[in-house]
């Protein structure tokens, strides 16, 4: 429970069509094995106490108390457990027979919500049988317990808040207007559904497309259990499909698999941060009736995926998909700058290294979108104190093979210069001695493409934007970034993916640029003429910093969460006390340089996070994040 995660779990529990004391059985095994397990949250079956294909027996009365028997056996059982559950059963109520999910707790029933839609069509005829309910909440008695019984009930958790619970049954689904619809609205961020859906060809994808769709729309966790072996085989065929999906993305799913927990864990507190930053969710609980029960807290163990690289897709042909989408993303804001400002020409800084080349990359494409020729983007290799020959010779190979203009200027008089001017020894390899150039860089670059009537493009990434690892006023500036919302870890992906598919000459360049290690190259080479001034020796890991970017300003979590997170996700590759060494270096940097975010250059957004002041990230240049310091410091 601990961070919002709740674990969960849906089952099919082995039926006998009629045969109440053995559902009964069914569900108690269930039951605990759901405690042994650490589960918080159960969803079992519609009318799983008497299966769901029992037709006209339905109306016998020998069944109906047969079920409510079956209610009161697992009640009882349950207040030896703490697990929250939700199971579907027949039940008269007031004289009228409902198909009903009841939800238990501890030996308390605290609600029961009949099914609104009954199918009624093609192989369903379910309204023989089952009363529609009333639109309203009314107090009844159940088993000598007073209860609710209504269609807007909503389940909150007492200690974690953020866990508010509602059911639909079934066929409550795949109509248009879903009960889910009316109780997300009205605060519910995990919807249970007991359904009992026969199999055809073709239903399970649809299955797993609606309510993949119905999460993500609703921003809330859905937690679907379908009927098990033993229902009828007259006339249909029931196959287990369980699924447990949040806010779109697919958490855990068994499909042909009876009397097994399907389990994972759900993230309230992730589901309720998103609600009130997209602010669409304005909770109206007038019509609801809210019922509270308490958890013994206690955490539980992640089993849950966690991707240690959240920018980038693990699977290759999803990730060559999204890299291509990504690189005409970019080449299209730019293609949109040029026709806007008529602008036929381009200048941009090419170091050899993975951001200049990507941002060159970018220029052909959207040059080639325009028609343009490419000897209109002009390369400008700048070499300084600390440029290395592989990183020089990767950006002449790079140009050429991409039959772009090509200039060197070499920097270290205009920067000696500079020095003598502002009384600097050029012994001292201090921030003076490296800003310097990263200054008369951009000024080239700006006086360049002042005399070509050229745009400079920049090349600076999102993580480096995080993290304020650029010079202010100097790489930090241009006049459109195209890398702006391009995370380093991604980067890496897009030149290799474009690598793919280049020939042999550009391909090589390419893969070496891929290899070369992420470097300002202000400080002298060393002595061997490798780079001495490696960037992830300096800041840190960028897939740790990436992560922290993804965890911290997509989620909103906090120090202690993010920071557990990234301890599972990364188990195998750092020690816990690295990550947290890297994990404070992030935070005291993304408080103290969003003065240069503030100011960053135009740039397109192309996934779901960006840095820019005018678009998802609005911070004051001198905000205080002792809160988040306090935090991390009991760590």
């Amino acid at each position: 429970m601990k961070d919002g995660f709740i674990k969960c779990a849906v089952a099919s529990a082995r039926v006998k069509i009629a045969d109440c004391h053995f559902n009964t059985q069914s569900v108690i095994q269930l039951m605990h094995q759901a405690q042994q397990k650490q589960v918080r949250l159960l969803v079992l079956p519609e009318l799983v106490t008497s299966a769901y294909t029992c037709a006209d027996l339905f109306l016998q009365k020998t069944l109906q108390e047969g079920c409510l028997e079956a209610i009161e056996a697992i009640v009882n059982e349950s207040k030896k457990l703490d697990v929250l559950l939700v199971f579907g059963s027949l039940l008269v109520v007031e004289g009228n027979l409902y198909n009903c999910a009841v939800v238990v707790h501890s030996g308390v029933i605290l609600g029961i919500v009949p099914k609104q839609h009954l199918p009624n069509y093609q192989e369903f005829y379910e309204k023989r049988w089952f009363c529609t309910p009333e639109d309203a909440n009314r107090e009844i008695t159940l088993l000598g317990q007073s209860t609710w019984f209504g269609t807007r009930l909503l389940f909150q958790n007492k200690e974690i808040r953020e866990f508010i619970l509602a059911c639909e049954i079934c066929e409550d689904l795949w109509v248009p207007n879903s009960p889910s619809i009316g109780h997300a609205l009205a605060g519910a961020t995990v919807i249970t559904n007991c359904s009992a859906s026969d199999e055809l060809v073709g239903k399970e994808e649809y299955r797993r497309n609606l309510i993949a769709m119905q999460s993500a729309k609703l921003v809330c966790a859905y937690v679907y259990s379908d009927a098990g072996q033993g229902e009828s085989s007259t006339d249909l065929v029931f196959t287990p499909h369980n699924l447990i999906y949040e806010n779109g993305l697919p958490l855990a799913s068994a499909f042909g698999i009876s009397d097994t927990l399907v389990s994972t864990e759900i993230d309230v507190q992730k589901l309720a941060l998103e609600r009130i930053r997209m602010q669409t969710f304005k909770p109206d609980r007038k019509a609801y009736q809210t019922i509270s029960f308490s958890w013994k807290v206690a955490a539980c163990d992640l089993t849950r995926p966690i991707d240690k690289a959240p920018f980038v897709p693990s699977d290759e042909a999803n990730r060559s998909e999204r890299c291509e989408k990504i690189l005409m993303l970019q080449a299209l804001g730019l293609k949109q700058r040029l026709e806007q400002t008529h602008i036929q020409s381009v200048v941009v800084g090419l170091s050899g290294g993975l951001d200049s080349t990507l941002a060159l990359l970018v220029c052909v494409r959207a040059f080639d979108l325009l028609g343009l020729d490419r000897s209109n983007i002009t390369a400008v290799t700048m070499p300084g104190f600390g440029t290395t020959k592989r990183t020089k010779g990767n950006a002449v190979k790079l140009a050429n093979a991409l039959g772009v203009a090509l200039r060197t200027i070499s920097i270290a008089k205009a920067v000696g210069q500079h020095f003598k001017d502002i009384g600097h020894d050029s012994a001292v390899l201090d921030v003076t001695y490296e800003n310097s150039q990263a200054r008369e860089r951009t000024q080239v670059l700006m006086d360049l493409a002042n005399k070509l009537n050229a745009l400079v493009v920049g090349t600076g990434d999102l993580s480096e934007l995080a993290l304020g690892w650029a010079t202010y006023n100097g790489d930090h500036m241009s006049m459109y970034g195209v890398n702006a919302s391009v995370p380093k870890t991604l980067v890496r992906h897009l030149v290799k993916h474009v690598a793919s598919k280049s020939e042999q000459t550009l391909k090589k360049v390419l893969l070496d640029v891929v290899a070369t290690p992420v470097s300002p190259e202000l400080l002298p080479a060393n002595s061997d003429g490798t780079i001495k001034q490696v960037t992830e020796d300096i800041v840190g890991p960028y897939e740790l910093h990436d992560f922290f970017l993804y965890q911290i300003v997509r989620w909103g979590f906090g120090p202690s969460k993010v920071y557990r997170l990234a301890c599972i996700a990364f188990a195998e590759e750092y020690e816990d006390s690295f990550i947290l060494v890297w994990l404070k270096t992030f935070y005291r940097r993304f408080f103290n340089q969003q003065f240069k975010r503030s100011c960053m250059p135009d740039g397109p957004k192309i996934g779901s996070l960006s840095l820019s002041p005018r678009g998802d990230w609005r911070m004051p240049s001198d905000a205080s994040y002792a809160l988040w310091k306090q935090e991390l410091d009991l760590l």
